[in-house]
């Protein structure tokens, strides 16, 4: 089986929230309250156990590179945000009972009947993206739609999008058809446009991201971590820490040992 993946253009993301609402219809998945959070027209506020696509809204008191509008020195960035079934996952190899998987497709998915609901791969995400529900504690993200494209189909959010900002498919291609759009955007003007996650080199701290985006400005204005890393890369510096500083503790008590006779005799 190939590699499959998402690659989200935000820029012809136009904030419809089709993809939102195709993926809650197609994986049944419960509203989220239904609270006001007044933060412009983003009432979803981020990813969780019932929501696996996000739209983020987010004004900037800056015009769009290469643009010129009648309102003056303001622009949209609108993204849809979703898991990003890292080549490095944090959840996976965070998760004691193997019910977090790779799939045949290179995709990370959570077997609900598997999962005891112990939460380690919530804290073991860098991007916050796997939650628990509250009702049965177990943990919930997006499945890439195993269920569809076992079958052959699009993913319900990609199916759905009107501007082809997300677009499903085998990573060879997107990462071509991200490269070529990269291009035509630097020749528009738009140089800040630039591609998040795509591959190891890209971002050495996951892997690469089988969901992977185009970006016009900085992560953290998308909510996303500017240098994602899976907490076990870090598994060796933590280890040494601890060995310095038990060295340390050894060397005081040695030392207080010492100081204690010299004061005896």
């Amino acid at each position: 089986m190939s590699r499959k993946g998402f690659f989200t253009d935000s820029t012809v993301c136009i904030g419809c929230k089709a993809c939102e609402v195709a993926c809650k219809q197609w994986n049944q998945l419960p509203d989220d309250g239904f609270h006001f959070t007044g933060m412009s027209y983003d009432q979803t506020g981020d990813l969780g156990c019932s929501t696996w696509r996000h739209v983020a809204f987010v004004e900037r008191p800056v015009p769009m590179p290469g643009h010129s509008t009648g309102v003056g020195d303001f622009s949209w960035l609108m993204v849809s945000d979703v898991c990003k079934h890292c080549q490095r996952a944090g959840c996976l190899e965070a998760c004691p009972t193997g019910a977090i998987i790779r799939t045949e497709f290179d995709t990370v998915y959570v077997q609900p009947d598997v999962c005891n609901g112990c939460g380690y791969c919530v804290v073991a995400c860098p991007f916050g993206v796997i939650d628990r529900r509250p009702d049965d504690g177990r943990a919930w993200k997006c499945t890439l739609c195993y269920d569809r494209i076992g079958e052959g189909m699009t993913p319900a959010c990609a199916k759905a999008c009107p501007t082809e900002s997300i677009v499903y498919g085998d990573l060879e291609v997107l990462h071509e058809r991200a490269d070529h759009r990269l291009r035509e955007l630097h020749s528009q003007g738009i140089i800040s446009a630039y591609l998040y996650g795509k591959d190891a080199t890209n971002q050495p701290g996951t892997g690469g991201l089988n969901a992977f985006f185009l970006l016009v400005d900085r992560p953290e204005v998308y909510n996303l971590p500017p240098d994602p890393v899976v907490p076990t890369m870090k598994a060796g510096q933590a280890w040494g820490a601890v060995a310095v500083g038990a060295l340390g503790m050894a060397a005081m008590a040695v030392g207080a040992v010492l100081l204690g006779r010299r004061g005896d005799s």
